[in-house]
Formats: structure tokens, C-alpha cells, sequence
């Protein structure tokens, strides 16, 4: 069976939605739940354009909230496929705020979850390739390969069963700590 290829471009989902009252949090702003639930759906529409299958969501990796939503704002999430491996991808998204009065543009989140394309009975679906078409597509896909390796590391490290709290603490020292282990 030969590999068949996608561009990002292909799968690409973009959405707005107005920011309502009702999506607010105490303080007036956006809720961040609500803008991961508007994430979580893109990802999912996103993942699954590309696989052609029904997806869930593995892991999201990172979710940097920049600046806050205004009620009253247009917001616009951009959801690509940055990488793909055998049956999962990871899903970059950009969300924007617009003040709908003064067309003043503002980057509120940058987001990046894996998703994994499954069928009927959950088992994993081998997903197409992915088309490298310029250099930020490159550049999207070696991130992605970066944040793994990291979070690879990060598990290899501290979670052996092996681990020995006592070799970290001149790491940790300086910060706002108190160890009490008996």
C-alpha cells in the first residue's frame, strides 16, 4: 500500500465566533475553560478532515494563554496539522481577538494537542502523510518532533522507578519550598 500525502492546507479549519456575556468569567473576561473547549473542538474537526476518521484528543502539550478575550471580541482559532506519525497528529492553533469596533488585532493563545484517529471499535487508524510545503510547515513539524523528544526525556528522568528526590535539591533549593521527608 503506498503512503498517500496531505498538505496542511488540506486540513486546515478555521472558525470565529463572537465572545458573548455568558462565556465570561468572574473577573469579566473570557473563561479559559470555554477557549479550551472551542480548542478542543477545531483539534478534533481539524484531525479528523485530515484522517478521514473519528479522533480524540491524547494529550495537549501546550496551551500559553497570551492576552485576555473581551466579551464583545471576535475570536478566530486556525488550526493546522503540524505533524503526523502512524496513527496520531498533533494539531497547532492560533487564536486571535479582534475589537470588532476598531479592527485592532491581538494573539491571544497558541495551542498544540495530539489527537489520534480511531475506528468503530477504538482501535488506532493509520493516518496519510503530511506534505511539507514551505518553511513554516518545516518548522511546525521539527517543534513538534522538539516537544516530544522533551517530554520523552522528562518522563525517562523523573518517573523510574529508580528516582532519588535528594539528587534535585540543590535545583530546587532556591525556590519558595520546604522538604519534609521523614
Amino acid at each position: 500500500m503506498s503512503i498517500q500525502y496531505k498538505s496542511a492546507e488540506d486540513s486546515r479549519v478555521v472558525i470565529s465566533e463572537l465572545m458573548l456575556p455568558s462565556h465570561s468569567n468572574f473577573s469579566g473576561k473570557i473563561h479559559g475553560g470555554y477557549i479550551l473547549s472551542l480548542l478542543d473542538q477545531i483539534a478534533f474537526a481539524c484531525a479528523s478532515k485530515h484522517s478521514r476518521a473519528y479522533c480524540v484528543t491524547a494529550s495537549v502539550d501546550t496551551v500559553d494563554f497570551l492576552n485576555p478575550i473581551e466579551v464583545g471580541e471576535l475570536v478566530t482559532m486556525r488550526a493546522s496539522i503540524n505533524y503526523v506519525g502512524r496513527t496520531s497528529m498533533v494539531v497547532g492553533i492560533r487564536v486571535e481577538a479582534e475589537n470588532i469596533q476598531t479592527g485592532v488585532l491581538k494573539h491571544c493563545n497558541s495551542s498544540y494537542f495530539t489527537m489520534v484517529a480511531r475506528d468503530d471499535d477504538g482501535n488506532g487508524v493509520e493516518v496519510d502523510g503530511l506534505l511539507l510545503q514551505n518553511t513554516t510547515e518545516i518548522k511546525r513539524f521539527l517543534k513538534a518532533l522538539k516537544r516530544m523528544e522533551m517530554k520523552r526525556k522528562r518522563h525517562e528522568e523523573f518517573d523510574r522507578d529508580d528516582f532519588v528526590p535528594s539528587d534535585y535539591v540543590s535545583d530546587i533549593e532556591k525556590y519558595k519550598i520546604k522538604i519534609e521527608i521523614p
